[in-house]
């Protein structure tokens, strides 16, 4: 029913306006035809005139109303069924739909402009849908080893009659279990506070050698406990406006990661250098290294190159050290060698 009544909304609408325009037309033309020829026209001449151009109006108004009909169907019905039916789609977790850009003759561009946003807004949403199966199915397989690690110890605790040092192990195993636990969701939450979040640095002028220093003394335990040597070439006094907490997240990551991977008397780099306006801060380790297909996915969340490591880690520090260099505008870049060991370069606008 709505759709006769549209037919016929639109036919009259052609009527009336043909009707104007051709009766218009035909009293001009009488009207200058007659001047010129000298006649005078009876009524006779009128009356057939005016069936004539009655007849001719709803014939010209039915060709064009079916013009119309066939017109708005292929350029607007079509392309407007084609999209409504791709975000039904989408709306049913289907992100894969695309739809053809249309390109007959006397296509409206404006379709094309709607249908590229469209893929562009499934081309996305399907990213972020696959990125978020992955988190999903790598935290929990990051959790899965830890919880069997705890379970097993805490099982193993029940047992009667267990001598104390064995208790003391497994007590440890669960402790080691937890905190491994507890570092993997403080990470995610930080990740996803960078991520998820319009993060607004908090620039202030401070000295970056004392905040280095700081750093790396942070983590004296484990160097002397490994016998690594901690070579550092530091300029003295380099200030820089940048947010403290930020970049103290790149420095701890960084030096984890590098005394880590560094073996048992081996030797960790930390050199600062000043320039007029920038800073060089280079981590340097003689580790295990890493090849270059390894070294194109250590920015990824979760990714660990080195399986011999991953009980000490959960593949998320390099992940929160690229997104805090994007959001302070910095630049990382790594150069590493299988083997012989790895170096991190950060650069930051002073």
């Amino acid at each position: 029913m709505k759709r006769v009544l549209k037919w016929i909304y639109q036919y009259l609408t052609f009527f009336l306006l043909v009707a104007f325009v051709t009766t218009c037309c035909v009293v001009v033309f009488a009207n200058t035809f007659a001047n010129t020829m000298g006649l005078e026209l009876n009524r006779e001449d009128v009356q057939v005139a005016a069936k004539l151009t009655f007849a001719l109006v709803v014939v010209m108004s039915l060709v064009f109303t079916i013009i119309d009909v066939v017109r708005r169907k292929y350029t607007v019905e079509k392309p407007v069924k084609q999209i409504v039916a791709g975000a039904r789609q989408i709306t049913r977790g289907d992100f894969s739909v695309r739809i053809p850009p249309r390109k007959s003759l006397g296509a409206d561009d404006s379709f094309n402009q709607i249908i590229d946003c469209f893929n562009d807004m499934a081309r996305e949403l399907g990213s972020v849908e696959t990125l978020r199966t992955d988190f999903v199915a790598n935290v929990s397989h990051e959790m899965k080893t830890p919880l069997t690690v705890i379970r097993n110890y805490g099982t193993l605790l029940q047992a009667p009659e267990l001598p104390d040092e064995k208790r003391m192990e497994y007590a440890k195993g669960v402790s080691d279990g937890a905190k491994r636990m507890s570092d993997m969701m403080t990470n995610i939450l930080k990740l996803n506070r960078l991520e998820n979040q319009n993060i607004f640095p908090q620039p202030e002028e401070y000295d970056l050698t004392e905040q280095l220093c700081q750093c790396i003394l942070a983590y004296e335990g484990l160097w002397e406990q490994k016998q690594i040597m901690v070579e550092t070439d530091l300029d003295e006094q380099v200030l820089i406006r940048s947010d403290r907490e930020l970049l103290s997240l790149v420095w701890n990551n960084l030096l984890s990661n590098a005394f880590k991977f560094t073996g048992e008397g081996g030797t960790v780099t930390v050199t600062l250098t000043a320039r007029a306006d920038s800073v060089d801060v280079r981590i340097a380790d003689t580790g295990c290294g890493m090849s270059s297909e390894v070294g194109s996915h250590i920015f990824e969340k979760f990714y660990q190159g080195d399986p011999s490591h991953a009980t000490q880690g959960n593949g998320l520090g390099l992940a929160l050290v690229r997104r805090v260099v994007d959001i302070l505008h910095a630049q990382i870049q790594v150069e590493s060698t299988l083997r012989q060991g790895s170096a991190f370069t950060v650069t930051i606008s002073r």
